[in-house]
Formats: structure tokens, sequence, C-alpha cells
């Protein structure tokens, strides 16, 4: 499962005033990343127990993923015979698993490099760490007990009784909230989503969700689709205030918010999809899988009609990751930032404070 990160603008993170490698800047790094590496350790070692396979995914992809607000790094394969043809470095490992998957595999895990473009602040990097893990057969509840397991893991690696980022503390040994999104939009942002929801599935007119917005001060532009808004109020009025005190998992999105999860039988404005928090921070991504191939194209074609508008680009699709589905099982899963997790696992304030090697900044 991709995992968003939902910042859409991030903005240049302010370099260290010595490079990473002086000594006495290493040497404060040093513990979280030691942290860092017992928490790897448990996390696989977590999954092993658990009858996970650990696969490696190849990086170089026809598609880096089609969602809307993903930007890749592109190369160029060139062959012996001096031809060449574009790749993407891929934004997760998720075309493959999901191949895997279609091949017969049942529960595969992934802790694999993944690389997004125009992603660096405090809490995002060019290149990080993404766990992925997978379910054939499986509700995607079963993968809420699976990250409610990652946290205790996690902090018991880092010998840390609480997780904690910028003043906000979360007990990573209680058992997360389970808050539905129109919950979450009814308590923290005052605004009815359910009464948003066209009742044919699909996201309802903008004009009364920019309304809502506007009333609660949210800035809204005027060519700003149901999911801009949706996507201003989540980050502005509900993220700060999930995780605290103990992790929060958000499920139930609307539809229109779905990616690449199954709509929800039992009411098909929403979407099997959910959401970790801790610390008013975003750790996990998961999804019901969707396994509707002509469903999938139609939805990244979608995604790829808005990139191009928003940013003048697409990307192609993956027509192998398309056929492969027609063959997948039902199956459920989740992407977790690997470095967010060691960061409230060790208190660090910064991402590459848990990098061994931070990307350089030329450029950014």
């Amino acid at each position: 499962m991709t995992s968003p990160l939902r910042d859409r603008a991030p903005v240049r993170a302010e370099p260290e005033a010595s490079p990473w490698w002086v000594p006495h800047v290493h040497a404060d790094r040093r513990p979280f990343l030691l942290a860092r590496n017992r928490i790897v350790k448990a996390l696989r070692a977590h999954f092993e127990e658990e009858g996970f396979v650990e696969v490696e995914t190849a990086a170089l992809q026809v598609s880096p993923g089609n969602e809307t607000h993903l930007h890749a790094f592109a190369t160029d394969l060139v062959t012996t015979q001096a031809s060449r043809s574009r790749l993407f470095l891929h934004t997760s490992p998720e075309f493959c698993a999901k191949k895997l998957l279609a091949a017969g595999e049942q529960k595969i895990f992934s802790l694999a490099r993944v690389f997004r473009n125009r992603e660096r602040t405090a809490l995002h990097h060019p290149e990080f760490t993404m766990l992925e893990w997978y379910r054939a057969g499986a509700s995607y509840e079963t993968l809420m007990d699976d990250c409610t397991t990652i946290l205790r893991v996690a902090a018991a690696a880092a010998g840390e009784a609480t997780m904690r980022h910028r003043g906000r503390t979360a007990d990573p040994s209680a058992a997360p909230e389970r808050l539905s999104v129109a919950e979450a939009f009814s308590r923290h942002a005052g605004i009815d989503l359910a009464a948003l929801l066209a009742a044919n599935g699909g996201a309802a007119d903008p004009a009364g969700f920019a309304a809502a917005a506007t009333r609660i001060g949210v800035r809204v532009s005027r060519d700003d689709t149901w999911s801009d808004i949706f996507s201003r109020v989540m980050s502005e009025c509900i993220e700060p205030r999930l995780g605290l005190g103990r992790g929060t998992i958000l499920y139930d999105y609307p539809a229109s918010e779905a990616a690449l999860a199954r709509r929800k039988p039992s009411d098909p404005r929403l979407a099997e999809r959910f959401e970790l928090y801790a610390c008013g921070v975003e750790l996990a991504n998961a999804f019901g899988e969707l396994t509707d191939a002509q469903e999938q194209r139609r939805r990244f074609q979608a995604d790829m009609d808005e990139k191009e508008r928003l940013y003048g680009e697409r990307y192609p699709l993956d027509e192998d990751f398309l056929a492969a589905l027609t063959a997948m099982p039902e199956a459920s899963g989740a992407a977790l930032g690997v470095e967010r997790l060691v960061m409230l696992a060790t208190g660090a304030h910064h991402i590459e404070q848990v990098i061994w090697t931070p990307s350089p900044l030329q450029g950014t």
C-alpha cells in the first residue's frame, strides 16, 4: 500500500550547520541510528515469527505509481544496442508485491528503499524505507491488529515506554482508538461528512464542502476539488489531534479517497482503508485491496488526468500490474514509514536523525 504522506507541497528542510559525517554531528545522531537498527531487526523477527516471507522488489519500474500527488525520479534504461526506454524509481513496492500475491504468495513483507520527489521536510525525505506487508484472504481489520503490535515492538526495541513528537505523546502499550473518518470530522472539525457524500458512492459536489470548510476557517480556492478540500481539513484540523495519549486507527475513508482500496460492500460511499497515527503523525496506510482491474484502471487514468492538469506530467500505467490484478486473491495490505516509526520511538525531531546517510541537499 502506498502511503499518501499527505503534505502536497513540502518545503525544503534547513541543512545542518555541519555535514552529517562530521564526527560530532554523527556522535549526536548515532544513538538514534543504533535504535533504528534494533527496531528494524525486531520488526523483521516479528514478521518472520508470524509466518511471513520477506521479499525484495525491484526499484526500477515501468510505472512509479499513479496517485495524483506522488512525484517520482525518472531515469533511462540503455540497452547494449544503445536504445533507450524510460523507467522510474518506485514510490512503493506495492505493484511488485501484488504480483507476488497473484503468483501464489500468501503472507509477505518487504523493507524497501523507496523514492519520492518534491518531498523534504522534518517528516519527509526523498529516499526512505517503507515496510509493506500483505495477507491473502485476510480482512483489513486484521491489519489493525498488526499495527497495534508494531507500535509495541518498536517501542520495546528502542527501550522506551512512550512515543513522542513535538511535545505530543502516545502510549505504545495501549490499544489504539478506532475512529471513523466521519466521527473524526464531526469531533475535530464540526463537519457532517456523511451529509457531503453522494448516495451513489461518490463525492458530492464540492460547493457544500467548501462552505463547511470556510465556516471553520480553512482556506478554500475556487478550483479546489472535493478531495483537495478533504485533504486540507484533514491536515489542518484533524491529523494534529490524532494519536494523542495512544495511537489512533482512522478508518472508513470516503470512496473518493480510496486509491487502491476496494469499496465497502455494506456502504459503497466508503472504502476499506485506514491510517495509523501516533503523536499527530501519520505512520501507516492500509487497504482492503482492490482486485477489479477495470476499476483500478479507471482510477489511475482519472488520477493521471488530474496530475497532468496540476503538474503538466503523467506516468504510464503498469499493464503487467493490471493484468496481475485479475489473478490476485482477495487480500489486505499496509505500508508504514520506518523512519517515522523510529522517530516517534526515539523522540528524534527530524527524519535525518534516523537515516544513516541522508541524501545530499544540492538542488532541493
